[in-house]
């Protein structure tokens, strides 16, 4: 496996990569992520509806398909991305490009999740029980408080990242998906906040039945704060790693 050293040298160059790509090249790739997380949504949820108990035990056991889709596959994901942090505290990138390349994942991000709500939902997979679950998800999550909601956010995007790292750590197929699959599960199961997941359970909810719950709040509270919370999460993480694996020893003049 590589050392966080190593991992951190590598992500130095993937972060040059990521912040310099053509912008149409970095869309697509967010698309593509967006549909990999949605996919997953809709396996936790057709999952979760059949399950009569420990519905999120279930949910967090399927869940991680999208984020071992991104990884494996490579698309550029808004939350793994809030790692670009660390080599932009280390010099490496600039801030432009950073916000170029959140900017056009968030956005190709949402792009892929309605897409993938759109065929979920008129290819009648969200019938019955699960079509009501969908919706009950999203009101609950447009009933809860907007700091609850981002502190969930925070947490959520702190094992996220923790995930893409240990990633990282991998040289082989098998380990990635490996050290991928418990983050994923801890966040599902916690009831954290994943902001590009939100963005097809409101979308899906939306269009299974668009009186189930107050859309206004559920943007707000299900997709604003989580952002905002995923951003700070993500962050944090970025700037602990750049202290203990990026940061350049300056001479010590005597």
């Amino acid at each position: 496996m590589n050392g966080p050293k190593e991992i951190a040298n590598n992500y130095i160059i993937s972060a040059k990569e990521k912040t310099s790509a053509v912008w149409h090249r970095l869309l697509l790739l967010a698309v593509l992520a967006g549909a990999f997380i949605a996919l997953a949504g809709a396996l936790a949820t057709v999952a979760g509806a059949a399950a009569s108990e420990n519905a999120l035990l279930i949910k967090g056991a399927v869940f991680p398909l999208g984020l071992m889709l991104v990884v494996v596959c490579g698309s550029e994901l808004f939350t793994g991305n809030c790692l670009l942090v660390a080599p932009l505290l280390n010099k490496d990138i600039k801030i432009g490009g950073m916000l170029k390349n959140w900017g056009l994942a968030y956005l190709g991000n949402f792009i892929g999740a309605t897409l993938i709500a759109v065929l979920v939902v008129y290819s009648k997979t969200y019938s019955g029980n699960v079509g009501v679950a969908a919706v009950s998800v999203v009101a609950a999550k447009s009933e809860l408080n907007f700091g609850v909601s981002l502190l969930k956010g925070i947490l959520c995007n702190m094992l996220v990242c923790l995930a893409v790292w240990m990633a990282m750590a991998s040289k082989s197929a098998a380990g990635k998906l490996l050290a991928v699959y418990m983050p994923v599960f801890a966040f599902v199961v916690c009831g954290f906040e994943h902001s590009i997941a939100n963005m097809f359970y409101i979308m899906s909810a939306a269009m299974v039945n668009s009186g189930g719950f107050n859309f206004g709040y559920a943007i707000l509270n299900g997709l604003l704060a989580p952002t905002i919370g995923n951003i700070i999460g993500g962050a944090l993480i970025a700037v602990a790693f750049w202290v203990l694996h990026f940061k350049r020893k300056e001479k010590i003049v005597i």
